[in-house]
């Protein structure tokens, strides 16, 4: 099953409490088709936020309401002000739709140019000019192509080009060339390399250009044509206990990786496929219960502590140094496309233990919260089963 993977990274200028880079992402309903958009906002700090903002709002919903690209771009470019001293549009994006089929299209608007790569190499993508008398010598580039299968698309705003501005190696800044030519070494080195990995090392490289203070907002968006990563997540009972062979059975489902999240809802898989449970003496904390092992699952944790764990660390992108169960199951949720949570709606007797922390979350808010998340900042495709 074909996929494409989306991610991102950003780091926001030396001094500045927010970005002025955006980026959106918003698959369709049936998982076919991708629409991003990347937005960099005039300067820096919270007016180049509101602006990249905006910008990136519109484009999305444009694109997502199936107005054609070209003309969603056209009334972005009537909307977006002009500075006054400088001549030039409060916000710069590129936008970007594709599906399965491979087909991609393309509009920038002062961005550097995105990249075509495939088997690590850069590819030639043809564009054409857009301008209107009405725009004041600004102009769009437009572009459609065929992207296939382990292909990927990176695009980026200029803090990654011109890191190392000034400096005696890169005196112009680093440039879509030398980006071009980092990529293909990352991909040739790592073929199966994913975009939550990619990304972040583009913006890793391009700070250490700029000795390790970002002198302007960085930002770098992936997406990686790939055969789909599935990874479902047992965790509690089944409201019937009756249900306990067919939802334990769900294991044995081939292609995919499983994760167990409960000792009740792995004491119900292990004696209903006969397999053992053995606790792990590994990566023990003091603040998240330790794991166990079983055969044909790739995680079992304990239940609400390691998911909430897991969903905090994904809402604010701090990873604590120490391994756990939670650090697990996020790089686990990180390095999957598809993420299926199969959820027991049978009461478990240790959610009314009055001795478990106040702010413990009922299981099914805390899924609602984890698919949420994984949708709208990683960009995952996310299905929840109820048993």
């Amino acid at each position: 099953m074909l996929f494409i993977d989306v991610d991102t990274c950003n780091r926001r200028k030396f001094g500045k409490h927010c970005s002025g880079d955006v980026f959106l992402s918003r698959r369709g309903a049936d998982g076919a088709s991708v629409c991003a958009v990347l937005a960099d906002g005039l300067g820096s700090g919270l007016q180049a936020s509101v602006a990249a903002s905006l910008t990136g709002t519109m484009a999305l919903e444009y694109i997502t309401a199936d107005v054609d690209i070209r003309r969603a771009a056209e009334m972005i470019m009537d909307a977006l002000p002009l500075c006054p001293e400088r001549h030039i549009s409060y916000s710069t994006f590129t936008m970007l739709r594709a599906d399965l089929a491979g087909n991609v299209k393309l509009i920038e608007y002062g961005n550097p140019a995105a990249l075509h790569l495939r088997g690590g190499g850069a590819r030639a993508i043809p564009r054409e000019t857009l301008t209107l008398p009405r725009w004041n010598g600004r102009e769009m580039a437009y572009a459609t192509f065929r992207a296939e299968l382990h292909d990927r698309i990176v695009f980026c705003s200029d803090g990654v080009t011109q890191a190392g501005l000034g400096t005696d190696r890169y005196p112009f800044g680093w440039g879509l060339d030398n980006l071009a030519a980092y990529l293909g070494e990352r991909l040739a080195a790592a073929p199966g390399l994913g975009s939550a990995d990619l990304a972040p090392q583009v913006v890793t490289r391009a700070l250490q250009h700029d000795s390790g203070i970002p002198g302007d907002d960085i930002t770098c968006a992936v997406l990686h044509y790939r055969e789909a990563r599935t990874l479902q997540v047992l965790t509690g009972p089944p409201f019937s206990r009756a249900r306990d062979r067919e939802y334990a059975a769900q294991l044995l489902n081939p292609g995919t990786r499983s994760v167990i999240c409960g000792g009740t809802t792995a004491e119900i898989v292990g004696r209903e496929l006969g397999r053992p449970l053995a606790m792990s003496l590994e990566h023990l904390d003091p603040e998240v219960p330790t794991t166990s092992e079983m055969e044909g699952a790739a995680l079992v944790t304990e239940g609400c502590i390691t998911l909430s764990a897991a969903a905090d660390m994904l809402q604010s992108g701090q990873v604590p140094p120490r391994v756990n169960g939670a650090t697990r199951l996020r790089d686990l949720f990180l390095h999957s496309d598809r993420i299926v949570f199969l959820v027991g709606t049978g009461v478990n007797p240790a959610h009314h233990d009055p001795d478990l922390p106040v702010e413990l979350e009922v299981r099914r808010t805390l899924i609602r919260r984890l698919k949420r998340l994984l949708e709208e900042q990683h960009f995952k495709q996310v299905l929840i089963q109820f048993y």
